[in-house]
């Protein structure tokens, strides 16, 4: 007899998927951070990234370690849960789900301001709102309905968007850049004012959104504590270097100007003083002495690709609000209805519609200071937990194992305490005191949204009779595991939806003959939006029915049968490597069950012929024969 056998989860992404997830995420800040910065830090705006990015180095080594640590969804959620109680992991879940609102209503409003070097229309009110709307409500419908991401296609767009901007820079150094210039349009204390200063320094962190796409990315890493801390490296060095690179040839291309107190750049302006606030890469090639179909050609290009990076910036927001919703109810911090899942589509509709709601209300006034001030309240609050919570760790936990350790440790009292993580929460927090003072509008939303936040928190624990320190977790069905385990294994056998009459496992008996060792393998595929480790806890239980139902058949064809069950994101790679794993002699995909995309040569059956590790035999009932 064989045993239905779970494997947990299939990890599937290396260091360059995390590396090329990450840079697509924090990269593309350059498209709308730099404008918003340098209206306020002039001259000196490439010195405030540095010393934002200074922040943010330190910042992305806590998360090194915690993710590498806890390679789950939920980020500072996630670290303070375990150092901490589950109210500050909701405090911390709480302010990291504004961020993530920030990054789809900022990352959807500069959309349409690229594709206005196509459509003019599109670079001011109401076209700019009207078409970051329509972004949102376009892709909420589309991961609804279980729009995924691509590892592949996030690779190359974020290959091609550092490269553009390494060839931006490139140019920039032979046409435009005057060291000179530089160093003469700066008069500290006048020009910038030191409050302006500070007010850019207290923007600049919005330049490194997407930080916590470490962490949710982490879950599917192969190996957490090598990929993680290697992924985080690159996308710093990457990232610092374009910043560092692009702000002085922003600069030379379009300077500070101005007399007395009254100085400005092209680069701070709206589009109703002809100038870039809200497209800056765009007005760095406008002014970089390119003319003619060159610049138009260079214009188009930079057009689409920075609303392409925009999009998948968009769309990760979305994927990266579901997760750590669900993480949340799943801890029962939120309601159960922020876990509910489509019951066709199998996504966490209520919380796409939701937050992507909060999203387009934040987009409609248009202000992109407003939308950066408000992302950096929150990001402050989520970034000073963070620190603290490995901190914490390192005081209350320290035979932890850390496959990752930050450096600079210092020894006290048998505890290695990391400076980067008391110098980072103490930049961070000095950052969020900073917004609170100096913007107003940010103070108002962002505590009130805290405010609301917490009490609801509070209100829900109460009447569910719960404490609210106390980690609690929603239960589920423990999955059958009363069989015994064969160890040999000839060929592979793929079960897709409700196949209990094991019809493709029948078939294959035919080919590899009475006696053969087949293995049936039922994959669960997780939608993008949710935890690899969500509990689906209806797929799994049609699962292991139609699993048991396979072993049964599957001995009465004569056959000895090892049942499986794995979920996955992409299931052609699960099955590829579960073939090369087990050294299968044959796959054999019987499609007449699966999901309709699926039911012709479809993604699964395309990616099992492009990668065969073995022979491969695919049935379809559309044509009711085998290829």
């Amino acid at each position: 007899m064989a045993r239905i056998e779970t494997h947990g989860l299939r990890r599937s992404i290396g260091v360059g998927g995390l590396f090329a997830t990450a840079y697509g995420n924090v990269g593309s800040s350059i498209y709308y951070a730099l404008g918003i910065v340098a209206a306020h830090a002039l001259g000196l705006t490439p010195i405030v990234f540095m010393l934002a990015g200074g922040l943010f180095a330190l910042t992305a080594k806590t998360y090194a370690e915690g993710a590498a640590m806890f390679p789950e969804a939920g980020g500072s959620s996630s670290f303070a849960r375990h150092a901490f109680d589950e109210l500050v992991s909701f405090f911390a879940g709480w302010a990291l789900s504004l961020d993530y609102i920030l990054t789809i209503a900022i990352s959807a409003f500069f959309v349409p301001h690229y594709l206005g070097a196509f459509f003019p229309a599109l670079t001011h009110p109401p076209g700019d709102v009207i078409g970051g709307l329509l972004v949102i409500s376009a892709l909420a419908a589309l991961n609804i309905r279980g729009l995924g991401e691509s590892a592949k296609l996030n690779l190359f767009l974020a290959i091609a968007d550092l490269c553009t901007q390494v060839l931006l820079i490139v140019v920039g150094c032979f046409l435009v850049l005057d060291p000179s210039l530089l160093v003469h349009q700066v008069d500290l204390g006048t020009v910038p004012s030191y409050s302006q200063v500070i007010f850019a320094l207290s923007l600049a962190m919005v330049a490194y959104t997407g930080i916590e796409t470490v962490s949710n990315m982490a879950e599917e890493a192969r190996d957490p504590g090598r990929d993680v801390p290697r992924a985080v490296n690159l996308v710093l060095f990457a990232v610092l270097g374009v910043y560092a690179g692009i702000t002085v040839v922003a600069l030379s291309a379009l300077p500070v100007v101005g007399q007395g107190a009254h100085h400005t750049t092209l680069l701070g302006l709206g589009p109703q003083q002809h100038g870039f606030e809200n497209d800056p890469v765009l007005g760095i090639v406008e002014h970089l002495g390119v003319h003619g179909v060159a610049l138009t050609i260079l214009r188009y290009y930079v057009g689409v690709l920075a609303a392409t990076i925009l999009l998948i910036a968009t769309n990760a927001g979305l994927i990266g609000i579901s997760r750590l919703s669900w993480s949340l109810a799943e801890h029962r911090q939120l309601p159960g209805l922020f876990a509910r899942l489509h019951r066709r589509h199998r996504t966490p509709w209520f919380t796409i519609v939701t937050f992507s709601v909060f999203a387009g209300v934040l987009l409609i006034p248009g202000k992109t200071d407003f939308l950066g001030n408000l992302y950096s309240f929150g990001a402050m609050l989520s970034f000073t937990t963070a620190h603290a919570a490995v901190v914490a760790l390192r005081i209350k936990d320290p035979g932890r194992e850390r496959p990752y350790r930050m450096p600079w440790n210092l020894r006290v009292r048998d505890r290695q305490i990391p400076l980067t993580a008391v110098l980072g929460g103490l930049g961070t927090f000095a950052a969020w005191v900073s917004v609170l003072i100096l913007h107003t509008e940010a103070r108002t939303v962002g505590v009130g949204w805290m405010v609301v936040g917490v009490g609801g928190y509070i209100v829900y624990r109460r009447r569910q009779g719960l404490d609210l320190r106390e980690h609690q977790r929603i239960e589920h069905r423990r999955r059958p595991d009363s069989f015994v385990e064969l160890e040999y294994r000839s060929a592979l056998v793929p079960i897709f939806g409700t196949d209990i009459d094991a019809s493709a496992l029948r078939a294959a008996a035919r080919l590899v003959g009475e006696g053969a060792l087949v293995e049936a393998l039922y994959v669960v595929r997780v939608p993008h939006q949710l935890p690899l480790d969500a509990g689906l806890e209806e797929e799994e239980r049609l699962g292991s029915s139609v699993l048991e139902g396979a072993r049964i058949r599957g001995r009465r064809a004569g056959l000895k049968v090892q049942t499986r069950l794995i979920r996955t994101r992409n299931p052609g790679a699960a099955i590829v490597e579960e073939a090369e794993r087990m050294r299968a002699e044959i796959i054999y995909l019987g499609t007449a069950h699966a999901p309709a995309s699926e039911r012709a040569l479809g993604p699964t059956a395309s990616y099992l012929l492009a990668h065969r590790p073995c022979r491969v035999v695919i049935e379809t009932p559309a044509v009711q024969r085998r290829i």
